[in-house]
């Protein structure tokens, strides 16, 4: 797995090699140590980074930071929002606005005692909401086909194919729920003894709440909400382009 560090502009200035195993979030700390020591001239520092960095444990290590004449490391980390559920309240004064949103709008609260920055594109949240309704539905079907087959098999109907046993149904439906990533959604009843799912209305009304949403937490003072988004959007842009 290489690893670039790289200018706002996107001009790589330092790259490492971490083994494959290696998961992203540990190797936060130690790239920093690393570039601020090769860099001490570095006055000011705004690290950018995706969902994949963020942990509580992460912004507590960033927040002890300090370069030259004790100036504090900035960050603007995207929020993996759907693995935090008091998202949910936070966000319900901005998704009545978000509701009726026809371009893509910036709002701005309070998490952890840092900034969170929501940009919400109201055409995005449209596509990602009606693709895991397609989806579910999708499993649904595929869940009734399953059901009306064992169901024939206990009225002594034959069908063509293997025969199918309520904890073959079960496991065949769950690795096809967990392959369509929406094991938060449907759950599979694996500890009955029949076959049975049911639909967490919650999780889904949750999930589409997030939907169209960037999350950003920041400890920066003086850029605002759009600006905050426009830098972290830029850095993906220029992050692409360097993968390229």
């Amino acid at each position: 797995m290489l690893g670039v560090v790289q200018t706002a502009d996107g001009m790589p200035i330092y790259h490492e090699v971490f083994a494959g195993n290696t998961s992203e979030a540990p190797t936060l700390k130690p790239t920093l140590q690393k570039v601020l020591s090769r860099y001490p001239h570095i006055k000011r520092l705004i690290v950018v980074a995706d969902r994949g960095l963020l942990s509580l444990d992460n912004i507590e290590e960033l927040g002890k930071f300090k370069l030259t004449g004790d100036q504090p490391l900035e960050f603007i980390l995207a929020v993996p929002g759907r693995r935090y559920g008091e998202f949910e309240e936070i966000l319900a004064f901005f998704q009545a606005k978000a509701g009726q949103a026809e371009a893509e709008i910036v709002g701005e609260a309070t998490w952890q005692s840092l900034r969170l920055v929501v940009a919400h594109n109201p055409e995005r949240a449209r596509e990602q909401t009606d693709l895991r309704r397609q989806r579910i539905a999708a499993l649904q079907m595929r869940a009734d086909a399953l059901a009306g087959k064992l169901d024939d098999q206990d009225a002594g109907q034959v069908r063509r194919g293997r025969k199918l046993s309520d904890s073959g149904a079960k496991a065949r439906f769950f690795h096809e729920v967990a392959d369509a990533r929406l094991s938060r959604i449907i759950k599979v009843g694996l500890t009955s003894d029949l076959f049975t799912y049911d639909i967490d209305t919650q999780a889904q009304q949750r999930a589409e709440l997030m939907d169209g949403k960037l999350l950003l937490v920041t400890n920066v003072l003086d850029l605002t909400p759009q600006e905050i988004v426009s830098r972290y959007k830029h850095w993906r842009t220029s992050s692409a382009a360097s993968r390229c």
